[in-house]
């Protein structure tokens, strides 16, 4: 059975940064894209940024236009942990966010590709 555990959400302030862990069991990361997604109170679940790799080792990571340049995913097999370094955050970030692995192919922005899922850590950022 695989297990998805977030950690890292808190309140800061706006410019501020955090960084979300995603502790995975059951499943290596070796076998999975993995996804960061968030859904703020009253809006849909929307995509943040994935990464998966090919046969090569090489990562590919893929960011949703309002992450880019301020987040950053990164994975480390040996723990089989995958973070999200989020800087420079805004008040709009603030939102549940969830963990996600999937098929390592695939439609890497869709939450339809994603079979399994954490409990979710709330990100609340103050102005």
């Amino acid at each position: 059975q695989v297990q998805l555990v977030e950690s890292g959400g808190g309140l800061v302030q706006a410019g501020g940064s955090l960084r979300l862990s995603c502790a995975a069991s059951g499943r290596t990361l070796s076998s999975s894209a993995m996804g960061w997604f968030r859904q703020a109170t009253g809006k849909e679940r929307e995509f943040v940024t994935s990464i998966t790799w090919d046969p090569s080792r090489t990562d590919y990571r893929y960011y949703a236009d309002h992450a880019k340049g301020r987040f950053t995913i990164s994975r480390d097999n040996a723990k089989n942990t995958v973070y999200l370094q989020m800087n420079s955050l805004k008040p709009e970030d603030t939102a549940v966010y969830y963990c996600a692995a999937g098929p390592r192919i695939g439609n890497y922005d869709s939450a339809g590709h994603y079979e399994h899922w954490g409990q979710g850590t709330q990100v609340t950022v103050s102005s």
